[in-house]
């Protein structure tokens, strides 16, 4: 079809106005090929959105699928890493070297609390593995008034809140319904909502603290979680499993001794009470040496981060032990965890 003769057949001697043109469009529908060619862009246009769907479709799918895959190996390399750390401390623990022949051992790696364990290439990725000890930590079925009290030095509250919270986790694991100068039993948590009762009983976990008074979610979860257990005996703070923030809650200590605390231990496990003297300043030292120790607990905490070389998916697996004779694999298994750590990086 010729527009350019169909525009010159139509064209007035003055200028075309809206008339003109809708006059020229009628002309162009009712010609067959016109018609043809209306359809064919029309069909064009709908088969580019369908294949256009089609594809971000497919690269969705596509997407989802390689993350499945990678969370998956992501998972059972973080897996390997437990069991390596596991198998580690038993023959630590047992001294069982022939655990791990000359042949197998790939670095020279020393698999132990308050170490610095390198990542380890496992597979098509590698993991990342922390181990920590209970004894590090204030057992709060156990402790008394002044360690619980300690326990808060590192939080920034005031003396009467420190009053609140140890009477009250006092007066939670006692068994009487008698209540501390500053603690609380039924008439308090009876008079909250939900309503519930002081236990009058240990502690089953320490996620329990969320329910005692004066134990806030700011304070729980801004490190008095890592600082506590359930598990570890009745004892000083061992200096080689401490946390970071549990060591500033030692009365007389400050954060330059702490940190060069973990720096000496990340490279060597301390044998004695009184290297700290030659770690810090010998007037931290006096001070804080009858708190600590060098006990070890039965109970280990390990944490395995897994991923696939390349990717960005992490997978966190965790686990509580116990060293324990009696068990025909050397272990028990107290507590499992899965969990996420998109923040970690091999």
């Amino acid at each position: 079809m010729d527009l350019g003769r169909i525009t010159n057949a139509y064209t007035p001697a003055h200028n075309a106005g809206p008339v003109f043109y809708l006059m020229i469009g009628f002309k162009i529908l009712n010609n067959k090929n016109g018609i043809a060619l209306f359809v064919v862009l029309w069909l064009i246009a709908l088969l580019a959105v369908i294949v256009g769907e089609f594809s971000h479709a497919m690269r969705t799918e596509i997407n989802i699928t390689r993350n499945f895959k990678e969370s998956t190996e992501g998972y059972y390399i973080a897996l390997a890493g437990i069991n390596r750390a596991v198998a580690e401390l038993l023959a630590r623990e047992y001294s069982k070297p022939e655990l791990f022949p000359s042949e197998e051992k790939t670095d020279e790696t020393e698999w132990r609390t308050g170490a610095d364990i390198a990542p380890v290439d496992f597979g098509t990725g590698a993991y990342k593995v922390t181990i920590t000890n209970e004894s590090g930590k204030i057992n709060i079925n156990k402790a008394a008034k002044n360690m619980l009290m300690m326990l808060l030095n590192s939080f920034d509250i005031d003396e009467n809140e420190k009053d609140i919270i140890t009477d009250s986790i006092l007066d939670w694991r006692d068994k009487d319904n008698l209540h501390h100068l500053n603690g609380v039993e039924d008439d308090y948590y009876q008079s909250l909502d939900p309503p519930y009762e002081c236990k009058d009983a240990d502690f089953d976990s320490v996620e329990e603290l969320l329910l005692v008074k004066g134990v806030t979610e700011e304070i729980f979860y801004g490190g008095l979680e890592s600082m506590v257990t359930i598990y570890s005996e009745t004892g000083n703070i061992n200096i080689n499993a401490a946390s970071e923030k549990m060591l500033l809650s030692i009365p007389g200590m400050t954060e330059t001794a702490a940190q060069e605390i973990i720096n000496y231990r990340s490279e060597q496990e301390i044998k004695s009470i009184s290297e700290l003297n030659d770690i810090m300043d010998p007037e931290i030292y006096l001070r804080i040496k009858s708190y600590t120790s060098l006990k070890m607990s039965p109970f280990y905490a390990i944490e395995s981060f897994g991923g696939v070389t390349g990717s960005s998916i992490k997978e966190g697996v965790g686990a509580l032990i116990k060293i324990d004779t009696a068990s025909d694999k050397g272990y028990r298994m107290i507590r499992w965890t899965d969990y996420v750590e998109d923040q970690f990086v091999f």
